[in-house]
């Protein structure tokens, strides 16, 4: 957080006199920050209006530390995971337009005092009026907070320009790459929060359709509910786009085998060890397993 950035960071789309109402989000609901709790408040917002029941005191345990009087980065985003939510942090501080935009609101820390006395804040921003030259934001006890374009670049630099998204498994983000959308989603998976994943890692390949780790990352879901069938089509549909990955027929040779098909899932198991690289190993004991059972 020792971090300084420069003015003149982010390009702001120029001002065009037209309204800018396609820049202003009218249904994030709005939580007074008051004795230190805009953590919480900021939280309570975002995930409202992602569709999660939320309110600052119901969050203060979950995200707030008394002995800091605040809310830390990594406490903020596992509690969006445990209201099943996914975590997409900001891609960067050009992004927040393209976020805004596309109608995601974006919590973002920035530090209201100087350098050296800092006073950390978070506020949700929730538009943009370019032709005011003003960023606007849900902020203190004030919603719908007006602040200079300038200003606002100025203190969320102090942050590294830290900025959090609460989305739903439904809904992409406008500026993330595949890669940090899909570790976003693994965090939930690896929570064991199932079926939240299996509807982000769905979401991604209405974007990526040709994400291999979107497919296995949905396949492995469906296996853990039980829905052996689901896995097994897609696993086998991943075999056959993806010839030379070992991982797609490693996993419906285990799915095989659960279903009693031994013959099936050895010859899954072997096609896996053939396709080599560096799990190569797994695959060779998969194949054992299979054989010994």
């Amino acid at each position: 957080m020792a971090g300084c950035a420069g003015p003149g960071v982010i390009r702001w789309p120029a001002a065009t006199g037209d309204s800018p109402d396609p820049y202003l989000l009218s249904t994030v609901p709005f939580f007074p920050q008051e004795d230190n709790q805009c953590g919480p408040a900021a939280l309570a917002m975002a995930l409202a209006w992602s569709g999660v029941p939320a309110t600052p005191r119901g969050l203060a345990d979950q995200v707030f530390t008394p002995a800091l009087k605040g809310s830390l980065q990594p406490a903020m985003i596992a509690a969006v995971r445990r209201h099943g939510r996914i975590a997409c942090l900001l891609a960067g501080p050009e992004s927040l337009i393209e976020e805004i935009a596309a109608g995601h609101p974006v919590i973002v820390l920035q530090n209201l005092g100087l350098s050296w006395y800092p006073v950390w804040h978070y506020a949700v921003v929730v538009g943009l009026d370019l032709d005011g030259g003003q960023v606007i934001l849900h902020s203190g006890t004030t919603p719908g907070k007006p602040v200079s374009l300038k200003t606002f670049e100025t203190t969320w630099a102090r942050s590294g320009f830290w900025g959090l998204m609460v989305l739903p498994p439904s809904r992409l983000p406008a500026a993330a790459s595949e890669k940090d959308y899909l570790l976003a989603v693994g965090q939930l998976e690896r929570l064991g929060r199932w079926e939240t994943a299996a509807r982000g890692y769905a979401t991604a390949l209405t974007r990526w359709p040709d994400s291999l780790p979107a497919r296995m990352g949905l396949g492995v879901c469906r296996y853990e509910t039980g829905d052996l069938q689901s896995a097994e089509a897609i696993f086998r549909a991943a075999t056959v786009t993806f010839p030379g990955e070992g991982a797609p027929f490693n996993n419906l040779a285990q799915v095989l085998m659960d279903q009693g098909r031994k013959a099936e899932a050895l010859d899954a198991a072997m096609r896996a060890v053939q396709c080599g690289g560096p799990l190569k190993a797994h695959f060779e004991s998969t194949l054992e397993a299979i054989r010994n059972r």
